[in-house]
């Protein structure tokens, strides 16, 4: 889906190197973001509102250190911050509307950016949006950064906030199972591999795996975010450092991390750090892992709460809405069936994000725009299907016990049980002869101890 710029009103007139092109009046972008809304057209998708925020974050940071070093005047420094406050507040979002499919590196997410701080910092200052002689989108808030350095340290601090956001909503699943596993602990019934009879269990058991194996899960993406801390910023072009004034990576670093809250550090090797993105390829692997463990449960709660009458219905999910536009009564489990798409969605962007850090040439890895865009989202869309997992499905899920109970007697597997006294293969005739017969395992071993007394 495409989208088209409205109708162009009052405009003012701005100048690039390419040349000049109108803007419109009351735009706070300029100039090289409305190329970029015109020559970008491919999507829906646009830029996450976190990388946004980043960004935001990051020009203030650099108009702090840039004054504290001698390289910004005070009064534009001040416009400036409030300027970039108030983008971190969450306000202008209007004028931030690129496509996610954008021009490589994120040069015009960060120009579009600059734009906005710029013109909202010439209004602070009494002047008109587009009179870039006082406030300057390149010379005063791009001062002492690169795309190159300022969007991979975006990508950083964005991702760093929303892999909390998601472990913290998966560790609240884990509570939740973990609730549902002391709940259901005397609830017995039959375990099943390869979707067969195996030897009995409880509910619990298999509720507390699976809140193991979340919290397992949910500690690779919390490992993954260390080396997402150590941030490019001050690398300006390709690393090097060029057209900054002594100090600057320090100390931008260190306004950084003051502003986000984070711990950031200064990359050990900002050229390495600018030409990798291995630290982003890292978090995907451990978001797509989360995926799969997260996917693998909501089959598990399809599966047990088939039925009612013809499957095997041993715990009822909560009925959330009707099922069926045409067959009355019916209810799905439309959570589990809503978590298996977007863990499919999740793992199908950990591909591309994969492919996109192999595609790099160089000092520079231009792919960066695509990963932002479905490594933030990958986060985000993850978080809220595992709170909705959570709240509208684990916390409400019932146990049906004398279903559970039943298979729990049926099953073949029981005849395990007695490996240590009839040996493998004894084992396996008192399985067979409960097959064919259709009677429980303790049935056909009382059978045969009645015969054995009578003999």
């Amino acid at each position: 889906m495409t989208t088209t710029p409205p109708t162009m009103g009052p405009t003012r007139l701005e100048r690039d190197p390419v040349g000049e092109r109108p803007v419109p009046a009351d735009a706070l972008y300029g100039i090289q973001t409305a190329r970029a809304l015109e020559t970008f057209q491919i999507s829906s998708l646009r830029v996450h509102p976190g990388l946004i925020t980043a960004y935001g974050e990051i020009k203030k940071a650099a108009a702090l250190a840039n004054a504290e070093l001698g390289a910004l005047d005070d009064p534009r420094r001040d416009a400036i911050v409030r300027a970039a406050d108030e983008v971190i507040a969450g306000r202008w979002r209007q004028h931030f509307r690129l496509d996610a499919f954008q021009a490589g590196a994120g040069t015009s997410t960060n120009m579009n950016v600059n734009e906005v701080i710029a013109n909202r910092a010439l209004e602070i200052l009494g002047h008109a949006r587009g009179d870039y002689a006082h406030v300057n989108p390149n010379d005063h808030v791009n001062r002492s950064q690169s795309t190159n350095d300022t969007m991979p340290t975006a990508i950083r601090v964005a991702a760093a906030r929303l892999a909390r956001d998601l472990a913290g909503a998966g560790e609240g699943l884990a509570s939740a199972l973990d609730a549902k596993a002391a709940e259901w602990k005397d609830v017995k019934k039959a375990g099943r591999t390869h979707l067969h009879d195996a030897t009995p269990m409880t509910l619990g058991q298999e509720c507390a795996a699976y809140a193991a194996n979340v919290r397992r899960a949910v500690g690779r993406v919390r490992a993954a975010e260390d080396g997402l801390l150590d941030v490019p910023l001050g690398g300006t072009a390709i690393g090097t450092g060029v057209n900054t004034p002594s100090g600057f990576g320090p100390l931008v670093v260190r306004r950084l991390a003051e502003v986000t809250g984070l711990p950031l550090r200064e990359a050990p090797d900002r050229i390495a750090s600018q030409q990798s993105l291995g630290d982003f390829v890292a978090l995907s692997a451990a978001v797509r892992g989360l995926a799969v463990e997260l996917s693998k449960i909501a089959n598990d709660l399809r599966l047990l709460s088939s039925g009612p009458h013809t499957g095997l219905d041993e715990i009822e999910l909560p009925a959330l809405q009707p099922g069926s536009s045409i067959m009355p009564g019916k209810v799905n489990p439309v959570v589990a069936e809503m978590t298996n798409m977007v863990c499919f969605h999740v793992i199908g962007h950990d591909t591309a994000i994969t492919l996109c850090g192999e595609a790099g040439q160089l000092e520079l890895n231009v792919m960066l725009p695509y990963v932002a865009y479905a490594l933030l989202e990958s986060l985000d869309v993850l978080a809220a299907a595992v709170r909705t997992l959570d709240t509208k499905t684990v916390r409400l899920m019932q146990a049906h016990p004398d279903r559970c109970r039943d298979y729990a007697e049926r099953t073949v597997g029981a005849a395990t049980m007695l490996n240590e006294t009839l040996g493998f293969m004894g084992a396996a005739e008192v399985a067979r002869e409960a097959i064919e017969s259709g009677r429980t395992v303790d049935e056909v071993m009382a059978e045969r101890r009645s015969r054995d007394r009578k003999g």
